[in-house]
């Protein structure tokens, strides 16, 4: 199996841990061996935390799919995983690509949902919070169904220094325990790997969203009908291709 890991931040270094907690997390989730393709995207900001961000990032995840899955690359991917927990143009990405296109924050709610009734989603940066509560009423999840906290590190923050953000995020979740939730996901690429660590200080399951978009593409999935597109003005010419 062939996956394609596609951070949408700019930040090598997110790309770089992402690489890694996955090498990491395929023998621990008991996955078959597989090759993962490790990308960024080509442009945009360092790491996505507004709305306007994850706008730029749709555009960019778009162009560099069309680099690495369409005409010009010859070998082919078995799945396409969006590694940024806003899912930033994963409805545009399933419009065009041949071959299913999972998220992190899909995939990790479903999975906690399966747990629980009532789950929490935990992240870094306080501007994510009202995001993905709009994320989560758009699928219908109420906050009767999903709660939304965030702690003040931003994700890229808590990547540089992890250690130093396990009590923080076990006292943020245990905080949602304590209003209701049965299970909560650790969401966003900087947080990845590190729900191992929570769990034991918080007492209900703690799910890592890399880890659920990984079993979630080995499990496979259904490939959109692609839609006919007009043709594009500008941008990449691998992606102009797309929309000829």
């Amino acid at each position: 199996m062939r996956i394609l890991l596609l951070n949408g931040n700019t930040d090598p270094a997110i790309t770089e841990l992402l690489a890694a907690r996955t090498a990491a997390a395929i023998p621990r989730l008991g996955l078959p061996a597989m090759e993962v393709v490790p990308a960024t995207a080509p442009f945009g900001v360092r790491y996505i935390s507004t709305r306007a961000a994850v706008a730029v990032a749709g555009h960019a995840v778009l162009t560099a799919l069309a680099e690495h899955v369409g005409a010009d690359n010859p070998r082919g991917y078995d799945a396409v995983i969006i590694a940024c927990f806003g899912e930033p143009g994963i409805e545009a990405a399933r419009e065009l690509l041949p071959v299913p296109v999972f998220g992190m924050a899909e995939t990790s709610i479903a999975a906690a949902l399966a747990l629980a009734p009532r789950v929490a989603l935990l992240t870094g940066g306080a501007l994510w919070v009202p995001m993905l509560e709009e994320f989560c009423l758009i699928r219908g999840l109420g906050p009767d169904r999903a709660l939304v906290r965030g702690v003040a590190p931003t994700g890229d923050m808590i990547a540089r220094d992890p250690d130093g953000a396990i009590a923080l995020l076990a006292e943020a979740a245990r905080a949602a325990v304590a209003d209701g939730a049965g299970a909560v996901v650790l969401g966003g690429a900087g947080l990845a790997g590190l729900a191992p660590r929570v769990a034991p200080l918080v007492g209900v399951p703690v799910l890592d969203s890399l880890d659920c978009a990984l079993v979630a593409a080995v499990r496979g999935g259904a490939v959109t009908p692609r839609v006919g597109q007009a043709p594009m003005l500008g941008g990449s010419d691998a992606l102009r291709r797309w929309f000829a």
